[in-house]
């Protein structure tokens, strides 16, 4: 007989980055010798795959001065410098009111942030720039967050809270994405439900979120002189994990991004779970920096994964490190929780984890940390290898309601 205390246990063991890193590289083990009915995996190609990393990297970022994989990067789409021009608008915040108010700004931009199909395109106004897939997004959702899309409070424009997720409808985040019928957006209607579901999640945790539920208050939760990016992490997965659309749960408590997998073992109510809480591990990335900006130093930042997307996933494809054992496997169309795709996240999890050092020793770089190699990197090189091969689509097709990918 199972009970709520072993429920609790084997949550507390999904929401770890340890649990995804030993069950990915026990896939990854399997996958080498040959266990794997979709994947073979060519461990000469890693070297391959590190040199068009390390090939971008510095063609990017000829200093080596690499930046941190997070939605920050998708706001400065362009060359154009948007917090610079926001901090003109806030001149009169302290510190702390700038990062719970750049907090806001990340967190809902980052739930924003999946596939958005090769149909849709974001015009912004003030430079006619026309963005596409993350950058669109990104630059999007910030005009919506200046805009006082997600604030209830006319006066005081540039937050997030509970009541104006709340209110969000279909309709208004259209008009704010541009999405209408000749410019389609994969998973609006899913994007919406996120948003007022992560409304419901802020208004029931006023302890972590304050009286008006704003994402901001995480700054006031866990900022101190360091803050371990783990700890961050395990913070939004322990508050937010209702949040996602998923239905995954242990004893009615939500996993989010975590799915069943017959080959993965684990103790007790966990087995059989493969974690991976991408969008929550993305999210963590993109929060580094507005602690960074109030003073805070986030440390232990490798123990945090690569991101098990298609941009890194296809790197693996399209440099041959991974190989599918029967190529019609890509010309199906895949669900999010079918063994097939969890098997490749979890296979591009480890496999990042062994990509990332022969990148820095190829860059000279021993102590570049895994977020500027994703940066540099791994995710950018699997973009140019789309968009040489196949017009930027991804090697595998996911059905996704724009939660997950």
């Amino acid at each position: 007989m199972t009970t709520a205390l072993d429920g609790s246990a084997a949550v507390t063991t999904l929401r770890t980055t340890a649990a995804i890193r030993e069950r990915a590289q026990h896939l990854l083990q399997r996958a080498r010798s040959g266990g794997s009915p979709w994947f073979l995996v060519d461990d000469d190609a890693l070297g391959r795959a590190s040199a068009e990393v390390a090939e971008l990297t510095r063609t990017r970022y000829p200093t080596l001065a690499v930046p941190y994989h997070s939605r920050w990067r998708h706001f400065e789409a362009g060359g154009v410098d948007r917090r610079a021009e926001l901090t003109t608008r806030t001149t009169d915040m302290g510190s702390a009111a700038w990062a719970r108010s750049m907090i806001d700004l990340a967190v809902v931009s980052v739930l924003l942030d999946a596939g958005a199909g090769a149909d849709w395109q974001y015009t912004e106004s003030a430079t006619g720039l026309r963005l596409t897939r993350s950058e669109g997004l990104g630059v999007a959702s910030w005009h919506a967050f200046c805009g006082g899309l997600f604030s209830s409070d006319a006066d005081d424009p540039l937050r997030v809270d509970a009541a104006a997720l709340h209110r969000l409808d279909v309709d208004s985040l259209a008009a704010a994405f541009q999405v209408g019928a000749g410019n389609p957006l994969v998973g609006l209607g899913g994007r919406v439900q996120l948003l007022r579901r992560l409304g419901r999640v802020l208004a029931t945790r006023p302890e972590i979120f304050g009286s008006h539920g704003r994402p901001g208050g995480l700054f006031d939760t866990v900022a101190g002189p360091t803050v371990a990016a783990h700890d961050l992490l395990v913070t939004l997965l322990n508050t937010l994990s209702a949040v996602w659309l998923t239905g995954n749960a242990i004893g009615g408590q939500p996993l989010g991004d975590c799915w069943r997998h017959r080959a993965v073992g684990g103790h007790g109510l966990s087995h059989g779970w493969m974690p991976f809480h991408k969008l929550s591990q993305w999210l963590t990335y993109s929060l580094l920096e507005p602690f960074e900006w109030a003073g805070v130093a986030v440390t232990d930042l490798d123990a945090l994964t690569g991101l098990p997307e298609y941009r890194n996933g296809g790197l693996l494809l399209d440099t041959g490190v991974l190989r599918l054992r029967d190529p019609a496997l890509a010309d199906r169309n895949w669900r999010v929780d079918d063994e097939f795709v969890v098997e490749w996240r979890a296979l591009t999890v480890a496999l990042l984890d062994e990509l990332a050092p022969l990148v820095r020793k190829d860059l000279a770089a021993p102590r570049l940390p895994l977020a500027c190699v994703l940066e540099g990197g791994t995710w950018a090189t699997g973009r140019a290898l789309a968009a040489r091969l196949r017009d930027s689509r991804p090697p595998l097709s996911i059905v996704s309601d724009g939660t997950v990918f």
